[in-house]
């Protein structure tokens, strides 16, 4: 079997070894989360401390809850705003009969996915300062508002997150989907005309059940990163004004893991993200596949 279809492991085997390489094999680093880790001692001579780091983080560091808040709040916006904005754009591009105009509005939506988050973050800085930026001319010439200092607010800051979110990746998500959609039956169309089934009616009920299988696989692959918010763009925007809502997980693991050096317990938290992300995509593969015919495994 391997040898007559060599030539297709071959072009698989980068694919493999990079998965081999760069995410199977550091996961035996994650024993530190239980020693106190020492870089000259090494990870086999290192002390042993069991789950103290998981108590330390959970019971005496107080700002605990209120990074696991903010990370379930971020996430969950991006879920209710983000993942469905890409369905509905996908079934807007296919009602779009021009062809040329169709080409146009999706490369232009393609096009913040091939910014890096510097630049979009350097954008988001720009275009909401409360003396250069765009968005404070506009409001202070069309309403009167006076400026308003977004960046610095922390009731503003979940909005800024997943608004740029949407635009960054709206366009781009909606490759899979277009291609769902273009697996679709071109019969079932006719179908649903003869039956007397207006355009509305033939997205809903077609167009819409077509995309459902693509649907469910990216939801329960969603969820597996639910724990993990986007960590560049939220370290470029946050900052001391805005922590209450900005500070999330990773930013703290970043400034326990990396700048105080305190790997230990840094490995520890990123342990338990991934624990709730591997739970969540579990649980999730479980409910599709006991109540529909579409799942991971």
């Amino acid at each position: 079997m391997i040898r007559k279809h060599k030539t297709l492991y071959l072009m698989m085997l980068p694919g493999i070894l990079f998965y081999l390489i760069f995410k199977y094999w550091p996961m035996y680093g994650v024993v530190i989360a239980f020693q106190d880790y020492s870089i000259g001692r090494g990870i086999l001579g290192s002390k042993f401390v069991g789950f103290k780091h998981f108590v330390e983080f959970f019971y005496v560091n107080p700002d605990s809850w209120k990074l696991i808040r903010n990370t379930v709040m971020l996430n969950v916006y991006d879920l209710l705003f983000h993942f469905p904005a890409p369905i509905v754009l996908a079934v807007l591009f296919h009602e779009i009969k021009n062809k040329m105009f169709k080409r146009f509005v999706q490369t232009v939506s393609y096009m913040p996915h091939f910014l890096s988050t510097v630049v979009i973050a350097g954008i988001l800085v720009t275009f909401l300062s409360p003396s250069t930026g765009i968005v404070n001319h506009l409001l202070v010439k069309a309403f009167g508002i006076e400026p308003i200092l977004f960046l610095g607010m922390p009731e503003w800051f979940r909005t800024i997150y997943v608004g740029s979110e949407i635009w960054q990746k709206v366009g781009w998500g909606t490759i899979l989907y277009l291609a769902a959609i273009a697996g679709i039956d071109p019969t079932l169309y006719e179908a649903a005309k003869m039956d007397g089934a207006n355009r509305f009616q033939q997205m809903r009920h077609v167009t819409f059940v077509g995309m459902v299988p693509v649907m469910i696989i990216l939801f329960v692959l969603t969820l597996g990163n639910f724990m993990e918010s986007g960590f560049q763009k939220i370290l470029l925007l946050y900052n001391t004004m805005n922590y209450e809502t900005s500070d999330v997980i990773n930013t703290f693991v970043y400034r326990r893991g990396i700048l105080d050096a305190d790997f230990s317990f840094a490995t520890a938290v990123g342990l338990f993200q991934s624990a709730i992300g591997f739970l969540l995509v579990v649980a999730a593969n479980r409910f599709v596949r006991k109540y529909g015919q579409t799942s991971l495994w």
